[in-house]
């Protein structure tokens, strides 16, 4: 069923945002409402003699999610146990928040990415503790380990190393095997969304997104190459084919939304993945063109982007995939950049309904490399 914002406005506004919470059933409205006796159900439920005995929070992070960490004392029977002295969480305390995670329904797909993907896949994730989301009234809590002092978090001013660059290929050649043309994939087991019906309900609860992509491309135009500037009328039409191509092509959990800052960085140079509100069934070109184009250099991804498709091709094989030859793994990719872009360009200039989602200087860099990655590799013309 179509989620519309005026549910969930609705359902905000006849929530009580004072209560507390004290059992791990009920999703806490926003962090005030977060007991002791909750976090005992939550952090102890397993050692049955140990107890949280006092606990507080860090400032708030906003964006798409609020983000929090929570500091945490136990009894000497936590302490005994090794319960985690920080966990780092993710909630939709605002009205914003639960209309933009609601309505696309990213909340719930989340929650059951953790608690029903998450335990099976090899590629590096965050640990979850807790992981839920509630259909009526839109609230919903991620708790994970905290990675602070465990990896390095980069944005768009990281320059990668060629070995980093490497192991995100292998990062996403591990998800994407993992539930290639799987006949578990739209069921109860891996209830994600096909891309083009996830892209269609979006356009049915944000129907003005087009025209705020458009206002965003207008705003970025001065730092976009001039032949893609002159062809701006074209862009959401190949946005449109974009999404219809996954019909076509085989299909996998994708994860959707694999821009740099999704990505942490370990000491051994490995890459993982966290921030899974969008996961999806679709194409694997999508993940790779929108996290290897973000995450590199302008002249990084001119020079090592092709032999990067080369090397994931090969491990996708290596995983058991079929072959897929390289001018059409090249086609998707081209293909692919537009969802890609269009997910930045409404970054640039969101919808009156959406929280500020990121810094300026980080939309402004990643669509920079979208457009030329667009422009050198004939995007438009690629259908």
């Amino acid at each position: 069923m179509l989620v519309d914002a005026k549910r969930v406005r609705e359902a905000f506004e006849a929530e009580d945002h004072g209560r507390s919470v004290t059992r791990a059933e009920e999703v806490p409205p926003n962090y005030a409402s977060i007991t002791g006796q909750w976090l005992d159900n939550v952090l102890c439920s397993d050692n049955p003699d140990a107890h949280v005995t006092d606990f507080s929070f860090d400032e708030r992070d906003d964006g798409s999610s609020n983000r929090r960490r929570i500091f945490l004392s136990y009894n000497a029977a936590g302490d005994a146990a090794g319960l985690p002295r920080t966990v780092f969480c993710k909630a939709a305390e605002t009205l914003e928040n639960r209309l933009v995670l609601g309505v696309s329904e990213t909340a719930k797909a989340e929650a059951d990415f953790y608690n029903l993907v998450q335990p099976r896949l090899s590629i590096p994730t965050p640990t979850p503790r807790y992981a839920r989301f509630d259909p009526e009234t839109f609230a919903y809590m991620i708790m994970m380990d905290d990675m602070a002092d465990k990896a390095a978090f980069p944005d768009e001013r990281t320059t990668l190393t060629r070995r980093q660059a490497e192991q995100m290929v292998e990062t996403l050649a591990g998800l994407h095997s993992r539930f290639h043309e799987s006949d578990e994939l739209g069921t109860e087991s891996i209830p994600f969304k096909r891309w083009p019906a996830w892209w269609a309900e979006m356009m049915h609860g944000a129907p003005d997104f087009p025209d705020f992509c458009d206002r965003g491309f207008e705003t970025i135009a001065p730092q976009l190459p001039e032949g893609l500037r002159r062809r701006r009328a074209e862009v959401w039409l190949a946005t449109e084919k974009s999404v219809a191509r996954h019909n076509e092509l085989p299909h996998t959990l994708i994860h959707s939304d694999v821009h740099l800052k999704n990505w942490f960085l370990l000491p051994d140079d490995r890459m993982g993945l966290h921030d899974w509100q969008v996961v999806t069934i679709g194409h694997w070109s999508r993940d790779f063109v929108f996290a290897t184009t973000t995450a590199l250099t302008i002249e990084q991804r001119r020079d090592w982007q092709l032999d990067l498709l080369r090397l994931y091709l090969e491990r996708m094989q290596e995983h058991g995939v079929p072959p897929v030859s390289f001018d059409d793994a090249f086609l998707n990719i081209r293909q692919q950049l537009m969802t890609a872009f269009a997910f930045w360009t409404i970054t640039m200039c969101p919808t009156g309904d959406m929280p500020a989602m990121q810094p300026e200087r980080t939309t402004v860099e990643f669509l920079r490399r979208f457009g030329a990655a667009m422009d050198d590799y004939n995007s438009l013309d690629a259908f």
